[in-house]
């Protein structure tokens, strides 16, 4: 146990190093503050809360519980990740906990984590979102919950135990919910680690639904993140845990799309309940600046902002304004370039009086620009007039309600971008 836990904090301790050596985009003025909170509830594990809530927040706020990784701490997390930085751009409130065990990691193990109520981290973190909802006329449709290493590991646990709590979750580098499971007091799986323990989907599925004996709700949507050369974690725990949340949801495991949103990464999709990001070559180490937005768009986070409208905040090369007539509707459209490649993040504001129920998003790429991937959208033809049509979840933009979308191109050296859009056939402002 001894080998294997020094393994896990040597990997983590580099990830820490990693995440603190983030480079996030520049941040406006705000008089928020990482607070402590104390006396929030349940909390049989001694675990401490901070809270980070923005100085504008949507009126009745959703709520994000990010978790670290071992060796960790939550203000740690906090200043080396990106997730306060968009909770200011959409208004939702973070909560960010910290394990305090040694060797700063959760309990994913021990029998009293892995049933609802039982003990031990599980019902300390579901305390702290409790309170928050509950000091905060929080949205309870609207819960979430991210972590790295132990903290996605415990993401997977939270999402089994407490699916009448988290709508989704998004886990970077974890295990299945149970495969760390032991009974001798370790807190430490070999087996698990090393992807030794391959079940069946339904078998994944079941210990899932054994956390909650008896409920028949909705179940979290799941976002599933990995590194093939992860010696941690290691990667057969992706398809692992893919197996796990097709099965609970019902889906089968051939992917119903399959795309590379990014150069190295193959992104499968199972419907709209389950992502899971494959990142070739990349190890235990593997939140890097930007996934953090990827996980906040799965949520449905940046739909909207605390006055009901989105700012993009992010790395550009290129700068426009347009001048086309206003309709009812405004895109912002932000261009990062490298080499032959090209990311373009895209913000979709409806600013009209009625919601929008399925979309169509419509403009002409620069000469030389071709379509390899994207995001939040099902992009074709691959040049010249494009459309980018919405997908199941993220169909309908309420009034002064925003979503976030995006395209992964080559160029020839033309990095321009689009100088006009149309939404369902209606031209729109440009931000």
């Amino acid at each position: 146990m001894r080998k294997g836990l020094t393994a896990l904090l040597a990997g983590v301790t580099a990830a820490a190093a990693f995440c603190l050596a983030l480079v996030a985009a520049p941040q406006p003025a705000s008089a928020a503050a990482l607070t402590e909170v104390t006396g929030f509830g349940t909390n049989p594990s001694n675990l401490r809360m901070h809270l980070y809530v923005p100085d504008r927040t949507q009126a009745r706020p959703p709520v994000l519980l990010a978790v670290h990784y071992c060796t960790g701490t939550g203000p740690a997390f906090h200043s080396g990740t990106e997730f306060a930085r968009l909770a200011d751009q959409y208004g939702f409130i973070v909560i960010y906990p910290t394990a305090t065990r040694s060797g700063g990691c959760y309990d994913v193990s021990s029998p009293q984590a892995l049933r609802r109520d039982g003990g031990s981290d599980p019902v300390g973190l579901a305390s702290m979102v409790r309170y928050v909802l509950q000091r905060y006329n929080g949205d309870t449709g609207r819960v979430f919950v991210t972590g790295v290493s132990s903290g996605a590991m415990t993401t997977n646990v939270m999402l089994a135990n407490y699916p009448d709590v988290f709508a989704a979750g998004a886990a970077f580098a974890g295990v299945p919910a149970s495969c760390f499971a032991t009974t001798d007091g370790s807190s430490w799986n070999s087996a698990c680690a090393n992807g030794q323990v391959n079940k069946t989907a339904q078998e994944w599925g079941n210990l899932v639904r054994g956390a909650y004996p008896g409920y028949s709700g909705a179940r979290p949507r799941m976002q599933i993140w990995h590194g093939t050369a992860d010696d941690t974690l290691r990667y057969p725990n992706f398809a692992e845990q893919v197996e796990q949340w097709t099965n609970v949801h019902g889906l089968s495991t051939t992917p119903t799309s399959t795309d590379s949103p990014q150069s190295g990464w193959t992104r499968t999709r199972y419907g709209d309940k389950v992502e899971a990001i494959s990142m070739q070559g990349t190890g235990h180490n593997l939140l890097a600046s930007g996934m953090a937005l990827r996980a906040i768009q799965f949520f449905g986070l940046d739909r909207g902002g605390p006055t009901g409208t989105t700012t993009t905040t992010t790395t550009t090369t290129t700068t426009t304004t347009g001048n086309q007539p206003a309709g009812a509707c405004r895109i912002a459209y932000a261009v990062n370039s490298w080499n032959t490649g090209l990311t373009a993040t895209i913000t979709i504001t409806n600013t009209g009086t009625s919601a929008v129920n399925g979309w169509q998003l419509a403009f002409t790429l620069p000469a030389g620009q071709t379509v390899t991937g994207g995001w939040g959208a099902t992009w074709s033809p691959t040049s010249g007039a494009v459309t980018g049509r919405n997908v199941a979840y993220n169909a309908a933009i309420a009034p002064n309600g925003s979503i976030g979308i995006g395209l992964q191109a080559t160029h020839g050296g033309n990095t321009g971008k689009p100088t006009s859009f149309t939404l369902n056939g209606a031209a729109c402002a440009v931000a």
